[in-house]
């Protein structure tokens, strides 16, 4: 592997008080619901019992490290973050600001207003998406202690155009029998501004383009079910969002066992589809992917939609846990269910195999973890993130979806904010100098929102 290169890292954050990775001895662990708000989760025939294992640990963390809070951040990287306009002006902000992602089709003509200034080159923490310190209130409004991954995609829907995240195991009130544990999760967000965290609206009962799938209010609701195809099964976790046209799609992995750090075995991966914004889920039994035959390299996957003239979506690939490398495949959007109409690119032969996913060959070495994917317009290049064996948030670039791919750009490292970090999956919307994404901490067990500015 070429030696990696540096881009702007941010400074070392501060020291902040002892967070436990299990949410319910953090410091979510003493919230309580307010009055009148849920408190139990309706009990579904497919959702699985509370008593599981605390989830999967990241290469490397250090459970007893400090959790970074944006109030202790040196003036470094206080400086770099945005004040967050008031509510009302997000939307007029978010069409005029030169640092903003793609605004929603359906926000009013921007008023005549200065656009925040933009962040110097480097990497920041933005603020938490989930969690205890959140402005979204996860805890109070969608009763989340504590989530990982954050995995976002554009919804495509140019009627109420929005950015979906759906996120692994998840927990609630901690005082509550089974800590209101979920197998995952999904938030709706409109944020074209991104200046604080990634803003999640109210939630409601049927709605769909309310902030989350919820059972009633107060409480998100699972939205990936056991499909009871597997005898032993300990989580059902995204690895992958898309939309074609208003149908979406989620990749997801049946965790089979926790096995160590950064390391776990999968019962199959197999693909989730929803007609109605993310408000129901249902799985196509032809794309599960049993490990063999090459499907094993295919347990986690992320999507990626390709540049101008291509007409295939991508599927990268990679074995479970997160020290695999990582394969592609591509396929015609509209048979995405389909397995037998996947081609996987074969290095060897320099084509793509129909049908035969023992043909796909590395394209990017291990390990890679956690994978996510994009075609930048500033690079005019592909663009992958994810953290390598160092637990750093790395990203590469290449011409084409199947590379040849660049050397390892590091853009955060472990050391820069311990505790564990894991999982950068892209916010669609940021497709240009400035990326944003999502980045979970394991010592906090949940997600931040980070913003590189690329040189």
């Amino acid at each position: 592997m070429a030696a990696s290169a540096v881009i702007g890292l941010c400074v070392p954050i501060a020291v902040a008080p002892h967070a436990a990775a299990e949410p319910c001895t953090g410091p979510a662990a003493s919230a309580q619901p307010a009055a009148g708000q849920a408190v139990q989760i309706p009990s579904p025939s497919a959702l699985a019992p509370f008593d599981r294992p605390i989830g999967h640990k990241p290469t490397g963390a250090n459970d007893q490290a400090p959790l970074p809070k944006l109030g202790q951040l040196p003036l470094a990287i206080l400086k770099a973050l945005v004040p967050r306009p008031a509510q009302a002006q997000v939307q007029q902000q978010a069409a005029v600001a030169p640092s903003a992602p793609k605004p929603t089709a359906t926000q009013p003509a921007p008023l005549a207003a200065p656009a925040p200034p933009s962040a110097p080159p480097g990497t920041s923490i933005v603020g938490w998406v989930t969690g205890p310190d959140s402005p979204n209130q996860t805890i109070q409004r969608f009763a989340i202690t504590g989530t990982d991954l954050g995995i976002m995609w554009d919804n495509g829907d140019p009627a109420d155009n929005q950015v979906l995240m759906a996120f692994g195991d998840t927990y609630g009130f901690c005082g509550i029998p089974g800590s209101q544990w979920r197998y995952n999760t999904l938030f709706r967000s409109q944020d074209g501004a991104l200046s604080n965290t990634v803003s999640v609206p109210n939630a409601a009962v049927a709605n769909k383009y309310s902030g989350s799938p919820v059972w009633q209010p107060g409480i998100s609701k699972q939205i990936v079910n056991s499909i009871n195809a597997a005898s032993a099964e300990k989580g059902i976790i995204p690895t992958a969002g898309v939309a074609v046209g208003r149908n979406q799609y989620l990749n997801f992995m049946s965790i089979r066992n926790w096995d160590s750090n950064g390391a776990w075995t999968t019962n199959f991966s197999a693909i989730a589809t929803s007609t109605d914004n993310g408000q129901t889920w249902g799985v196509y039994p032809g794309t599960i992917r049993q490990p063999g035959a090459g499907n094993e390299n295919f347990q986690q996957g992320a999507f990626l939609k390709p540049g101008p003239g291509d007409p295939y979506l991508y599927s990268f690939g990679t074995p479970s846990g997160r020290s695999g490398s990582a394969y592609v495949a591509r396929v015609s959007p509209n048979v995405i269910p389909d397995l037998t109409k996947y081609e996987y690119w074969n290095v060897d032969s320099n084509s793509w195999v129909p049908g035969n996913p023992a043909a796909a060959t590395v394209v990017i070495p291990g390990p890679v973890g956690e994978l996510s994917a994009q075609y930048n317009t500033y690079l005019k290049q592909y663009l992958v993130l994810y953290c390598n064996g160092n637990n750093d948030v790395v990203m590469r670039t290449a011409p084409a979806p199947q590379g040849p791919w660049g050397p390892e750009q590091v853009l955060v490292t472990s050391a820069e904010i311990p505790g564990g970090i894991y999982a950068p999956f892209l916010h669609p919307w940021s497709t240009g100098k400035e990326l944003y994404y999502n980045l979970s901490l394991w010592s906090a067990y949940n997600v931040m929102l980070m913003h590189t500015v690329l040189p």
